[in-house]
């Protein structure tokens, strides 16, 4: 009996023996399961990384720009090349660009009909930043670096860039060549010719100076500021426009009226009109005004010429107000980065020339100055030889708060009815308590 149980015994050892020398592993087996886990982790990540890379570049099937009235056939070949390239559809719709974008998109940003692309004038820019409504662009320098330094500066505000250049436009000298072979290399010459042409049916020399746009370019020449310029960064607690220079400069713009050299009619909401009437009827033989009145002067037949603004008493070039026209990406695009790409082929040197040609109005590239294409078109190249000289208007929200008291100031002081000084006392006084009630609403 003894034996036979020592037998049993044996026999299960041995088999306990065998299955332990069948089974798997623990340690391996544990290694190769953290290891099969681990790859498919891994794999996992890549996947999420492939896909996330996918989100990035995805293109969207459609981008909606909203173009300035009957200036989007200025675009429509680099739309077309744009879609072929990339195989997204743009539509293009027309919206007035100075108000009715900038009103359209506070409604339909935030309701996700909104645009992906936008125009806008650059000293809407500040605003609607602050608003949220566009984005800062993410580009190259090599994108920034064909355009001005005006235009680029005007697209800048608190550092960031928010627009491309499209356009740039400014006052310019233009005279009708029945009355002047040339332009005047200064405003003393337009002076004194003005003593022997003007005649009270006839003016040398017309400029809408009761309007704070026009006027700027004299007041600013004296040394007038509307803001500190503190190395790109705008103060609106600095106001320069009653400033001895700028007391200077309306004293100036003050003579034109006081001697009677500009007619009464050309003051006020009406003066713009009257202004263009007596010039388009041959009855003026120079004004400050800009490219806009092209197509009118054509139309009326006149034989005009241009030229930059000739050089003030002081010696020094008219420091115009220089307006830039801008591609802008909407805050609420959710394909904010092919917009971004749609508006940089839009705006290049080889789309910028090419709008020109349709559009006329000049492009703020810096080539394309010395190209025969602009530096051959009289008004095309005073436009760009001013802008180099002038000053983007201020694109700050607070420069909303200038025109107003400005254009009251420079009214009175036209019409006689207040010294230059404490009229802009008063503007500056106005301006600075305007400022301070929308920034308290």
């Amino acid at each position: 009996m003894k034996k036979s149980l020592l037998l049993i015994v044996a026999l299960m050892a041995s088999l306990l023996l065998v299955l332990a020398a069948c089974g798997p592993d623990r340690e391996s087996s544990d290694s190769d399961q953290t290891e099969e886990n681990d790859n498919e982790s891994n794999s996992n990540e890549e996947n999420s990384e492939d896909e996330g890379s996918d989100a990035e570049a995805e293109k969207p099937e459609e981008l909606l720009v909203w173009a300035d009235k009957e200036k989007a056939v200025g675009i429509e070949d680099a739309v077309a090349a744009f879609e072929e390239e990339h195989g997204i559809k743009v539509n293009v719709e027309e919206l007035e660009m100075a108000t009715k974008q900038k009103e359209q998109l506070r409604l339909d940003g935030p309701a996700g009909t909104g645009p992906d692309v936008i125009t806008i004038p650059h000293d809407q820019i500040g605003m609607l930043a602050t608003e949220g409504l566009i984005a800062p662009l993410d580009v190259e320098q090599s994108v920034l670096d064909i355009y001005t330094d005006s235009s680029l500066q005007a697209m800048t505000f608190e550092g960031e860039v928010y627009g491309l250049p499209k356009a740039t436009e400014t006052p310019v000298f233009i005279y009708n060549k029945e009355h002047l072979d040339e332009a005047p290399e200064s405003f003393d010459e337009l002076y004194e010719f003005a003593q022997d042409f003007n005649d009270g049916e006839k003016y040398a020399f017309l400029a809408l100076w009761d309007n704070y746009y026009f006027a700027h370019g004299i007041l600013a020449t004296y040394g007038g500021y509307v803001f500190k310029d503190n190395d790109g960064t705008l103060d609106s607690t600095d106001i320069g426009l009653n400033n001895e220079g700028a007391v200077e400069g309306a004293e100036y713009i003050q003579k034109w009226y006081e001697e009677g050299l500009f007619p009464e009619g050309i003051i006020g909401e009406s003066g713009g009109s009257a202004l263009t009437g007596l010039f388009d009827d041959g009855k003026v033989a120079s004004k400050m005004d800009g490219p806009w009145s092209v197509q009118g002067m054509r139309e009326a037949g006149i034989d005009f010429g241009a030229a930059p603004m000739p050089k003030l008493p002081n010696g020094e070039y008219a420091q115009t107000f220089v307006g830039v026209k801008a591609w802008n990406v909407s805050a609420y695009s959710e394909n904010q980065e092919w917009a971004t790409k749609l508006i940089t082929f839009l705006a290049n040197e080889e789309n910028s020339k090419k709008r020109f040609e349709v559009t006329s109005e000049i492009p703020p590239v810096a080539s394309l100055i010395e190209d025969p294409i602009i530096a051959e078109n009289e008004v095309a190249k005073a436009v760009a030889i001013q802008s180099q000289r002038g000053v983007p208007m201020p694109n700050i929200p607070e420069m909303g708060q200038v025109w107003g008291p400005m254009a009251t100031a420079l009214q009175l002081i036209a019409m006689g009815d207040q010294e230059p000084k404490p009229a802009l006392d008063d503007a500056v006084k106005a301006i600075k308590e305007n400022i301070k009630a929308s920034q308290s609403e």
